[in-house]
């Protein structure tokens, strides 16, 4: 037998797998009897002319299932369901001997795979210069390509679609069916994008990312042409025994469905290695711009004043962060971006005062650091921080792509770890599960968020794009006018964008605040939750998620520059139970305007209501649904 099979434990999706006449391993996954992968072939290319795409025969398969689930320490749901048949192909090249496994999972959620290399005499340490790994998709495929990890969605067909395109990629079949393409694991290996195979109509490829003119975080060439050449090449060096990433292929009929499958990233991630996780919190975070004494202690009284658990300070707090010679270590500093003039002082930043101030209104302050500080002082600054009581770090601008930095970020996530102190990654970096193994890794950016201040439309597609990978730290803007979005929009992007560390009023500084009623959500509302729904959502159109915190509901609802009226059910409430719904919305004509014209409204609702949600152009709303403590519902 030369072909084996595997299926979901509810049967909807099938994996084939198999070599072909060439000897090159192929797989085929179909989603409820269509095809959602052509024949598409596997291998890896080494830097030597053995390489492990072809000449390969099947010299045993193994198969089993699974059904567990797991307790994240936090997520967008509190249970994770592992259930999957697993098929395991060991291959063997017929000349060279060398030998290969494909390691598949067959999910109700999708299917992942990952190559493995044994340990074996004829392949101790190698390099793989590329992968052979194709997604050969049916004829009339969209998908909605990305690059730059901070860039605009376009939708395109599948052969259209460019080198080094960004990942989780969003795919629409002809059929009705969605599909995404994303990675696991990818902590010790080059970033996997992906571009169309010219070798093949309707085929990507993937594409090990890296080469030097990738780079994003370094200002000159000269600045990279001194670094060592294993620090910029695209290769992946690695010794047997090794496992790979893991490719995944989510499915669902919806790009809802999509979103809601997404913790298939964390189950073939590696379990928690942090042993006790009690000092990870998560909370809203506000800015701190300013750098100053007074500064510092305005934003921790209105954190603590408004249950926001973290300020953080901006960069330029220790110094001109492009400065190599700056030092991130001192207490005391003065502000970069100060203007000097004659006889003026400007006040200087004090970390351990600011620090001291904040623990005692119990809130926590976390510092910038670009990845200049972090690349040449981490191992001196950890110990430093911990003294001062400082909570996290946010890095900026750091380098993602080839396998050195993908090491040097996640052995840095650890440090901190060892002190005890969260981490948001800024920039270009985007997750693949590493939160699951080091959970301090709170968030990440890789996302075009409000510091580009996107349009609505592109708001409306991010739940079925970038967010299928994780949390994003999007920074949710309010007072500032530099939004193309309604104020209620961001209140419901407040909880449409998930983000465990999540930043809010970014470009707001706490005197903006006028009393506005509304702001109460931000008082109320969680970052970590205990289930996830997408009520209703097309993408780049709109999008209604609800996310439930204990008995506690809350709907985030988004439409893009055309004005929508919808209609939710509310079947996903207990039934029997009645429960208040505060809703803050867009104003409307019979209101009066105000400064954010957000209007608020209260009303029962249960399991039968069905609420109808209108919304301006670029508008939202976000919906906070508690029990009726008055006890059980009438129709």
């Amino acid at each position: 037998m030369n072909e084996f099979k595997a299926v979901s434990p509810n049967h909807a999706i099938g994996l084939n797998v198999t070599v072909d006449a060439g000897g090159h391993p192929i797989y085929e996954v179909l989603y409820k009897d269509t095809v959602l992968i052509n024949p598409s072939q596997l291998g890896l290319r080494l830097d030597t002319k053995d390489s492990l795409v072809d000449q390969f025969r099947i010299v045993n398969a193994e198969s089993n299932f699974v059904n567990e689930s797991w307790t994240p320490v936090y997520g967008e749901r509190s249970l994770i369901p592992d259930c999957y048949s697993s098929l395991k192909i060991s291959l063997e090249q017929m000349d060279s001997l060398k030998t290969m496994e494909l390691e598949f999972r067959v999910y109700n959620e999708g299917v992942a795979f990952r190559y493995v290399i044994p340990e074996q005499s004829s392949l101790k340490s190698f390099i793989i210069t590329k992968e052979q790994t194709q997604f050969h998709f049916p004829p009339g495929c969209f998908g909605y390509e990305e690059h730059g990890a901070e860039g605009e969605y376009e939708r395109v067909s599948i052969s259209q679609i460019g080198s080094l395109c960004e990942r989780p990629l969003t795919i629409a079949y002809p059929s009705g069916i969605w599909a995404a393409i994303a990675e696991a694991g990818q902590n010790d290996y080059p970033r996997m994008l992906l571009g169309a195979d010219s070798s093949q109509p309707d085929t990507l490829i993937s594409e090990l990312s890296g080469l030097v003119k990738h780079f994003v975080g370094y200002d000159n060439m000269s600045e990279l042409d001194a670094l060592p050449h294993e620090q910029k090449d695209a290769l992946a060096r690695v010794d047997a025994p090794f496992e790979s990433p893991w490719r995944i292929i989510l499915a669902g009929d919806s790009p809802g469905e999509l979103l809601e499958r997404n913790y298939l990233i964390e189950n073939v991630s590696k379990p928690c290695e942090i042993e006790d996780t009690s000092w990870i919190k998560p909370g809203k975070l506000l800015r701190e711009m300013t750098l100053s004494p007074q500064g510092g202690r305005d934003c921790v009284d209105f954190a603590a004043e408004h249950n926001l658990q973290y300020i953080m300070l901006d960069w330029g707090w220790y110094g001109d962060p492009f400065n190599d010679d700056s030092c991130a270590g001192n207490g005391v500093n003065d502000v970069w971006f100060f203007k000097m003039e004659e006889g003026v002082a400007y006040p200087k930043a004090d970390i351990p005062a600011l620090v001291r101030y904040a623990e005692a209104r119990g809130i926590g302050v976390i510092l910038y650091l670009d990845r200049r500080a972090v690349e040449h002082q981490i191992d001196r600054l950890l110990p430093i921080y911990k003294e001062w009581g400082v909570k996290g770090l946010k890095f900026g601008f750091v380098n993602t792509g080839p396998q050195y930095w993908s090491r040097w970020l996640t052995d840095t996530i650890k440090k901190c770890a060892d002190y005890g102190l969260i981490v948001n990654v800024h920039d270009a970096y985007r997750p693949s599960g590493f939160s699951r193994t080091y959970p301090n890794l709170l968030t990440q950016e890789g996302i075009r968020g409000n510091e580009h201040m996107p349009t609505a439309r592109h708001n409306c597609t991010l739940p079925f794009t970038r967010f299928i990978a994780g949390a994003g730290d999007y920074t949710i803007c309010y007072y500032t006018d530099r939004k193309q979005t309604t104020f209620a929009h961001q209140l419901g992007m407040s909880i449409i964008a998930y983000s465990p560390l999540q930043s809010v009023l970014w470009y707001d500084k706490p005197s903006d605040y006028q009393g506005e009623w509304e702001l109460e959500l931000f008082k109320k509302l969680p970052t970590v939750w205990d289930e996830t729904k997408v009520l209703m959502g097309e993408v780049g159109e709109y999008a209604v998620i609800a996310r439930r915190s204990g008995e506690d509901w809350f709907i985030g609802a988004i439409t893009n520059e055309s004005a929508r009226e919808l209609s939710i059910p509310m079947d996903f409430l207990k039934r029997g139970r009645s429960y208040i719904a505060q809703i803050y919305r867009d104003n409307d004509v019979d209101n009066e305007p105000t400064r954010t014209n957000v209007a608020g409204e209260r009303k029962a609702v249960g399991a039968e209501s069905v609420l109808q949600v209108k919304m301006a152009a670029a508008g939202g709303q976000a919906i906070h649904l508690m029990m009726n403590e008055r006890g059980e519902w009438n129709a």
